[in-house]
């Protein structure tokens, strides 16, 4: 069974990850509901919005390189990949994201766009980090010589 555009379109609008389509010049031209939880912007103010968006200032120029490069050559390294970035949220504060990416292509083979489907990773992250620093301090409390306390 092939399922049609409007059964994929329920599919996308249902899924519980971020769905986020951009064009080539890299504005936002489809966000599903879960993006506007993820990112906590609504629909009606992300799509037409650069994806800047949701891209921290320090990040940047790297991605739009990167993205420029990708548009051009119609390959990205990050086909298969699940990428793991910091990204911005409506009320200023960052996010963990880990997404991956399909390209968009017109019939002629040339990129017309991007679609990402993302996962909130924020508190993913803030555990792996305590956990990270609980091992580093047991690891110093069983490598310090005995009467060192």
């Amino acid at each position: 069974m092939t399922p049609d555009d409007t059964t994929l379109a329920r599919l996308v609008d249902g899924m519980a990850d971020a769905v986020i389509v951009a064009d080539a010049d890299g504005t936002i031209v489809y966000w599903n509901p879960a993006a506007e939880r993820v990112f906590g912007w609504p629909e009606a103010e992300a799509v037409g919005q650069s994806l800047d968006l949701i891209i921290p200032e320090r990040q940047r120029r790297a991605h739009w390189d990167g993205y420029a490069t990708v548009m051009a050559t119609g390959h990205t390294r990050y086909g298969a990949d699940l990428l793991r970035v910091p990204a911005l949220h409506a009320d200023g504060q960052r996010r963990s994201i880990a997404f991956t990416v399909t390209l968009l292509n017109n019939p002629d083979g040339t990129v017309s766009g991007i679609a990402a489907v993302v996962r909130d990773e924020t508190q993913r992250w803030a555990d792996e980090r305590a956990l990270r620093a609980q091992l580093a301090e047991l690891r110093a409390a069983v490598d310090r010589p005995p009467g060192d306390e």
